[in-house]
C-alpha cells in the first residue's frame, strides 16, 4: 500500500504549524492533527511538535482501516503502532490515533484550546458552551483516559454530521472535509467561547528563589486566593498531569516537582524545567485567569492521574519532549 505523501499538502502543513505555534491552541508537544483519503491517513506522531509541521517530518502514515479495526476494539490494543505503513518509520502515531480514524471527516485536528479548556473543567462552562455553540453539529464527550477510552465516549455520542467535538477536561476536536472548512470551525468556536482575563500577571517575586528553584513569570497563582486554591486542588486535563505531575504541591510537599505554588508569594520552578514543563505551567496560568467568577473548576481527580502517570505511551511522550 502507497503511503500517499501527497495528502500532506502545504495547507495542511500550514494549518498544523499555526495551531502548534500559538499556546492558546497547544502547548508543548501536546495536540495532534490528521489527514486521510481511503485507507491511507497521515497522523502526527506521538511527543512530535505540531509546530515544527513545515519544517521537519512529524508525521506518521498509518493503515486507516487497520487502525479503525484497533479503535472498534476488533483488533490490536489500540496504540497503532503495528499500523504504520513504512517499516523505517521508528516514531509511534500518536496516542490518539484510534478517534482520528474512527472520524470519517477527511480532516480532523485536535487541540488543547485554552478557551475550551475554560468551559470543558467546569459544569457552568460546560452548560455555557452549549448555549454559545448553539447551531454548530456539536457533541461533549465526558473525560475518559486518552486513547481507546476516550475513543469509545467519542463513538457513543458522534452521528456521520459531527464536526466539533468538545472533551470534558480535555479540549477540542475540528473535523471536515477540507483544511479550510476545519480552520474556518475552529475560528468560529474560538470566537463563540472567548473569554477575558480576570487576573493580572504581575511577574515574579523579588525575594531570591530557593536553590534549584527559580520564580516563575507565572507567580500571580500564588498571590491569588482562588488561583491557588485551584492550583493545589488536583489537575484539569491529562497533559498537565503527564509533564508537571498530579496538581501543584506546595512547599510541604514539593520533593522534586518541577513546580511549586508558595500561597501569599508565587510560584517556583525548577531551573532546569524542560520546556514541555514551562509551556505546561503557562497553560495553567492561561485557564485559571480566564475562570468567571462563579464558575467552579472540577480536578480529573486522583484516579484518573494514576491511570495517566503509569502509562507507558505517555512516558514515551515524555522521554521525547525532554529531549527537545
Amino acid at each position: 500500500m502507497t503511503t500517499t505523501p501527497e495528502l500532506l499538502t502545504a495547507d495542511f502543513r500550514a494549518l498544523s504549524a499555526r495551531l502548534g505555534s500559538d499556546p492558546l491552541q497547544v502547548q508543548g508537544a501536546g495536540g495532534n492533527t490528521s489527514v486521510k483519503d481511503g485507507a491511507v491517513m497521515w497522523i502526527k506522531a506521538s511527543g512530535t511538535q505540531l509546530a515544527q509541521a513545515e519544517a521537519e517530518n512529524i508525521f506518521v502514515a498509518v493503515d486507516r482501516n487497520a487502525a479503525l479495526a484497533e479503535a472498534r476494539e476488533v483488533a490490536g490494543d489500540g496504540s497503532c503502532k503495528d499500523t504504520v505503513l513504512d517499516p523505517a518509520i521508528t516514531l509511534r502515531p500518536s496516542i490518539e490515533t484510534t478517534f482520528h480514524a474512527a472520524l470519517d471527516h477527511a480532516v480532523v485536528a485536535h487541540t488543547h484550546s485554552i478557551a475550551t479548556l475554560v468551559h470543558v473543567i467546569c459544569a457552568e462552562g460546560r452548560a455555557a458552551a452549549a448555549r454559545k455553540l448553539e447551531g454548530l453539529p456539536f457533541v461533549l464527550v465526558p473525560y475518559a483516559k486518552p486513547g481507546l477510552p476516550l475513543t469509545r465516549e467519542i463513538l457513543a455520542r458522534v452521528s456521520g454530521d459531527t464536526q466539533v467535538i468538545l472533551l470534558q477536561n480535555h479540549g477540542l476536536i475540528c473535523c471536515g472535509a477540507t483544511v479550510a472548512e476545519v480552520s474556518h470551525l475552529i475560528a468560529d468556536v474560538e470566537h463563540r467561547l472567548r473569554l477575558g482575563q480576570n487576573a493580572k500577571q504581575d511577574g515574579a517575586p523579588t525575594d531570591v528563589a530557593p536553590d534549584g528553584y527559580e520564580w516563575s513569570e507565572h507567580s500571580w497563582i500564588g498571590r491569588d486566593a482562588r488561583a491557588t486554591a485551584a492550583a493545589l486542588s488536583g489537575t484539569y486535563y491529562p497533559d498537565h498531569v503527564v509533564f508537571l505531575g498530579p496538581g501543584l504541591p506546595g512547599p510541604e510537599n514539593a520533593a522534586d516537582r518541577p513546580a511549586v505554588v508558595v500561597a501569599g508569594q508565587g510560584v517556583l520552578l525548577r531551573t532546569d524545567a524542560t520546556p514541555a514543563q514551562r509551556a505546561m505551567l503557562k497553560c495553567l496560568s492561561d485557564v485559571l485567569r480566564r475562570v468567571p467568577a462563579g464558575w467552579q473548576p472540577e480536578p480529573i481527580g486522583p484516579d484518573a492521574e494514576a491511570e495517566l502517570l503509569n502509562w507507558d505511551a505517555e512516558k514515551y511522550r515524555q522521554a521525547l519532549a525532554a529531549k527537545r
